[in-house]
């Protein structure tokens, strides 16, 4: 096996387990098992693990609401995100709220994602300057939307970003849609060429070939890494759901819908591992341990206890 390939069976490993993850919490959500609201991240896969792979452990992360393929990879605990799902205490936040956007590890530099879609952006760009100013070395990754890519917070941070050439990749999850909304309807243009007019790297990249997205996004980490600034990625990905569990989805043409899934990054990517010499009893195996780490996690995380009334207390700072 190649290091390419040994590579893209790694990815390819994060990536299926971040869909068995998913599966079991829309099965959990089917059954009342958590309050939790979701935005299921099929077709984006490729983009989130890929991207995510690029960075060292002390890297920061800001990820974005779509799916949690990118938390996964960056190695939060399993057990502790479907108990912030849940909302015990045994989720990161322990208890504090339900939801993807309270997932926060800082052990593993994942700073969360902000209460407004576009607020990390900003966040993100502090967190960068926090970095530059420290001389840490640290390169931070903020994932977002085509949607939040037009939202002010977007022309705030790059615009900082630029101009003090900060360690950090914005990575611009284009799926075409943000809510209901085609994107050519919102957007001029292609958000990669945005790039040139802040004074950074830009890159467009298919978010369905994670091998293109991961050495995208390892040039532009080194670049960020060696002083030389930002960069701005723009995958085209894939939603191959609703907006969020339970959104009919009916605003969309079905036959776009059923052309997207060719674009299933997943399914793109085991075709390439057999094609490129990998043994399909080893992908199967690894399936397999995927899905039962999952159920592990899952029954784990189940057992976790409300929080008391004293968990309102803690964790304040003023």
């Amino acid at each position: 096996m190649t290091h390419a390939t040994r590579t893209l069976f790694e990815i390819y490993q994060v990536m299926f387990l971040a869909q068995a993850w998913e599966q079991a919490l829309l099965r959990m959500m089917d059954e009342n098992l958590t309050p939790a609201l979701y935005h299921p991240g099929r077709g984006s896969e490729g983009t989130e693990v890929a991207a995510t792979m690029a960075l060292e452990r002390s890297d920061y992360l800001l990820y974005d609401h779509r799916g949690v393929a990118h938390i996964i990879a960056k190695g939060v605990d399993l057990v502790a995100m479907f108990g912030d799902f849940i909302g015990n205490d045994l989720g990161t936040t322990r208890g504090m709220g339900a939801g993807v956007v309270h997932i926060v590890d800082p052990d593993l530099g994942v700073l969360g994602q902000s209460g407004t879609l576009g607020g990390s952006q900003v966040i993100a760009a502090g967190a960068a300057l926090s970095a530059k100013l420290r001389h840490s070395g640290q390169v931070t990754m903020c994932f977002f939307g085509d949607g939040a890519a037009n939202r002010g917070t977007f022309h705030e941070a790059a615009n900082v970003a630029g101009a003090w050439k900060l360690p950090i990749v914005f990575v611009i999850q284009n799926n075409g849609w943000a809510v209901s909304v085609p994107v050519e309807h919102s957007t001029g243009g292609r958000f990669v060429d945005r790039a040139i007019g802040y004074g950074m790297a830009g890159v467009q990249v298919d978010g369905a070939d994670p091998m293109a997205v991961y050495e995208a996004a390892v040039a532009a980490v080194a670049r960020a890494r060696n002083g030389e600034g930002a960069t701005i990625i723009e995958a085209k990905t894939v939603r191959m759901q609703g907006h969020y569990f339970g959104d009919a989805d009916g605003y969309r043409d079905k036959a776009l819908i059923a052309e997207a899934t060719q674009s299933d990054p997943i399914i793109r990517t085991r075709a390439a591992l057999l094609e490129q010499g990998a043994l399909e009893t080893d992908i199967a195996d690894v399936e397999r341990a995927a899905l039962a780490e999952v159920i592990s996690a899952r029954d784990m995380a189940l057992s976790g206890r409300p929080p008391g009334p004293e968990r309102i207390f803690e964790d304040i700072y003023a």
